[in-house]
């Protein structure tokens, strides 16, 4: 369904990278843009450089989130805002599993439970689920960020289903690596933290990701892309590890 047959966009973790990209690509088709971030100041700016609706709400403030979505009709729902706390599982706390399934799973769902149904109703709609790589793919030291956004990525596929029969179509993105200040906002901002993830990569950057959006958005209504994983060219996901057993005194392992 292209651009001009939407008139209302909903769009969460507005305020910077990835969701603000999104923000300004919508708006410049042409949308009604509401940017959805827990900070009022870099959503000012947004708004005033787009001329999106800015809404300071943190996703996981239910009632606010059901009072917006009372007052407009979404034809399309981006589920972008996210956190991680990188840590091993068995390091982890209960706060960080908290924080990290109340954004990153709880509010995708109670998003989808309060703007879905009306897109069924109306016979149009698109939701656009950001999820990661990390939804599908192992690697190390993110076990309930693995977890929140597997969940995101079954909550896409079962959302075709029960809409079915309809004109609501559900894009799941997976992003790999991405130059945005995410790294910062997890590791903090240093330039230690930009060498480790940023600086000498080939990345994509949010805007890439946001026209990758914008195509799905803009398919015909007959054409629904459900899954769209964009990484870097030269990164590559898996690999094989091996250890041999450690004795009280070794910590030996052999990776093959």
């Amino acid at each position: 369904m292209p651009f001009s047959d939407y008139r209302t966009a909903l769009v969460t973790g507005a305020s910077s990278g990835i969701g603000a990209a999104i923000v300004e690509r919508f708006s410049a088709e042409g949308l009604e843009v509401h940017a959805v971030a827990r900070s009022a100041e870099p959503l000012r700016k947004l708004a005033e450089r787009t001329g999106c609706v800015a809404h300071a709400i943190d996703v996981t403030d239910r009632a606010a989130l059901a009072d917006l979505t009372r007052r407009v009709e979404f034809d399309i729902l981006v589920n972008n805002a996210g956190v991680d706390r990188p840590k091993k599982f068995l390091e982890a706390e209960d706060g960080d599993i908290d924080l990290l399934v109340d954004v990153n799973l709880r509010a995708v769902l109670h998003l989808c439970r309060m703007v879905v149904p009306g897109m069924v109703t109306r016979d149009r709609g698109h939701v656009i689920n950001i999820s990661s790589i990390a939804g599908i793919y192992n690697f190390g030291g993110n076990s309930s960020y693995h977890a929140t956004k597997a969940g995101v990525s079954m909550l896409s596929n079962q959302l075709r289903i029960d809409a079915f029969g309809k004109r609501v179509r559900v894009t799941e993105i997976c992003p790999g690596r991405v130059a945005t200040d995410i790294f910062a906002h997890v590791h903090g901002d240093s330039p230690e933290i930009r060498e480790r993830f940023i600086d000498g990569f080939e990345l994509p950057e949010a805007r890439d990701i946001a026209n990758a959006i914008a195509f799905a958005v803009a398919a015909p209504v007959a054409v629904n892309i459900g899954h769209i994983e964009i990484t870097p060219t030269l990164q590559v996901m898996g690999g094989l590890q091996t250890a041999k057993p450690q004795s009280p005194k070794s910590g030996d392992e052999s990776r093959e």
